[in-house]
Formats: structure tokens, sequence, C-alpha cells
């Protein structure tokens, strides 16, 4: 699995499947954020399952879906708030675009 690292605290991926969650706790992320509606793609993995791989592996999890470039006010205040915290984040959607347009919602 690959990550691109936008700041100290906070990288972007493609799509990452459930089987992942314990490279992403062992590379030193605290907090998982999914970008991507389900039912997107034929065969994508849901938010559920990595919702539970992350519960297992003892990392949070938030699911902050975005169609396009479009972002929810409570999603960015949520992650200006966490984004001032110590955990370092994984965001990811299907190609990481989402996810960085995500973080520059949020630091603006």
């Amino acid at each position: 699995m690959k990550y691109q690292a936008l700041s100290p605290h906070y990288a972007i991926a493609p799509q990452i499947n459930p089987q992942d969650v314990a490279t992403i706790k062992t590379d030193g992320f605290g907090i998982v954020i999914c970008n991507r509606p389900d039912g997107e793609e034929q065969g994508q993995p849901t938010a559920d399952s990595i919702r539970q791989a992350c519960a297992e592996a003892g990392l949070e999890f938030l699911h902050c879906p975005m169609n396009g470039p479009e972002t929810r006010p409570d999603d960015v205040a949520r992650l200006q708030k966490l984004l001032q915290g110590d955990s370092r984040i994984l965001a990811f959607c299907r190609t990481g675009n989402r996810s960085s347009i995500f973080y520059q919602k949020a630091t603006e």
C-alpha cells in the first residue's frame, strides 16, 4: 500500500482494503478517514468493512464521503479539530484526490 504525506500528520491514499489496516497501524497512523461513498464501483470494499478492521486494530475510523469536490461543513470542522491533535491521519478515496481536497478545505 502506498500513500502520500501532505503534512507530518496527514496523508492520502487510493482505495484501501481491510487487510491494509495492519500496515496502516504499523506505519504510525491513528485515524483512518474514508472520503469515498459506498457502492461507487463494483467490488469496492465497504466503509463498514474497513471500519471493522480499524476497530479490531485500535484505530479511529471516520466516514466522510464526498461526491466530487463537495464537502459537508461539519466534516471539515471535524477534520480541523483532528488536525490539532497528535494522531497521524490517513485519508483515502478512489485515487486520493478527494482526500487531498478535503485537507485543503480544512486548512484554508
